[in-house]
């Protein structure tokens, strides 16, 4: 029996490794936790009190790692697996910006293979990473979701609710770019342009949920609730796929949660305003609110 050492840090590649391990048998785990996926581990899995990457590297015959934006944790454990001649391999639970996940100060520390979820990612892996192996996995956390969205939150369905789903752009462009504006756009930038240029999605949206993204305070957008004319509340209390089944509409950025929504067979629509970058996702499902709004044209849900 192998023993793997586990390291992760933000939200999405720990929803991916959590449901990965559960479904899992054959080897045993030991693992270093920081940020969101403290609380996504312990919910999935019941684990708490990791240890020191020092120890995973002592004990443990390979690496399993998330990427991150927010942390260094798992370049820094590709790097030490590598040094002691350990397999590294790193699920890429995302669809963009693959190169600046494996930075590491001025260094890009890449593993010796990457695991991704659908032929999407692998095309993109490839041609980001054609030195090592990138291996196709199923990925049990969309399967579990998807399963989620056969049961009875359907029927609670809203035809006129928007589930909008935030991710904290300025700071990933901060650390990554030393710029907030990097992308062109910030995460209240994309915000705005969507409750100014709601009408374009409906002319008569009933609610509005904004779900912050699990590394962002509850509060962070609490600016947006005052609004006129709109019935704007704070989500994240509920599941995201719970969230997700109750709205008719999912919009947001580059969020995994837009894929997630596809999975769930909802309207997805990309807020990045004129200005932004294209969105990266490569789900040519997702719809464009600029496009919308530039055509003057109206979604029929």
């Amino acid at each position: 029996m192998s023993k793997i050492g586990i390291v992760c840090h933000d939200a999405g590649g720990s929803e991916v490794l959590s449901h990965w391990i559960a479904d899992s048998s054959g080897h045993s785990f030991l693992h270093c936790l920081s940020g969101p996926a403290e609380t996504i581990f312990k919910k999935n899995l019941g684990w708490s009190n990791s240890v020191s990457i020092s120890q995973l590297v002592d004990e443990c015959d390979w690496l399993l790692c998330g990427t991150s934006w927010q942390s260094e944790l798992e370049t820094s454990a590709i790097k030490k697996f590598k040094i002691r001649g350990k397999k590294t391999i790193a699920f890429l639970d995302h669809w963009v910006n693959y190169e600046e996940r494996f930075r590491h100060g001025n260094d890009q520390v890449l593993p010796d293979e990457t695991w991704v979820g659908d032929e999407y990612a692998k095309n993109i892996a490839v041609r980001c990473f054609s030195n090592i192996p990138v291996s196709l996995k199923n990925n049990p956390y969309f399967t579990k979701i998807e399963q989620d969205f056969t049961f009875d939150d359907r029927d609670f369905e809203s035809k006129k609710s928007v589930l909008y789903v935030c991710e904290p752009i300025k700071e990933h462009a901060l650390l990554q770019e030393g710029n907030e504006r990097h992308w062109g756009y910030t995460e209240e930038d994309a915000l705005e342009y969507f409750l100014d240029n709601i009408s374009y999605i409906k002319e008569e949206i009933e609610s509005v949920v904004i779900r912050p993204h699990p590394s962002e305070r509850l509060d962070k957008y609490n600016w947006a609730l005052d609004r006129a004319n709109l019935n704007i509340t704070i989500g994240g209390h509920r599941t995201l796929a719970q969230e997700i089944a109750t709205s008719s509409i999912v919009i947001g950025c580059e969020s995994m949660a837009m894929v997630i929504g596809l999975l769930a067979g909802k309207l997805i629509i990309s807020s990045i305003p004129p200005g932004g970058r294209e969105c990266q996702l490569p789900h040519k499902e997702i719809l464009a609110l600029k496009d919308l709004v530039k055509r003057g044209k109206l979604v029929d849900l």
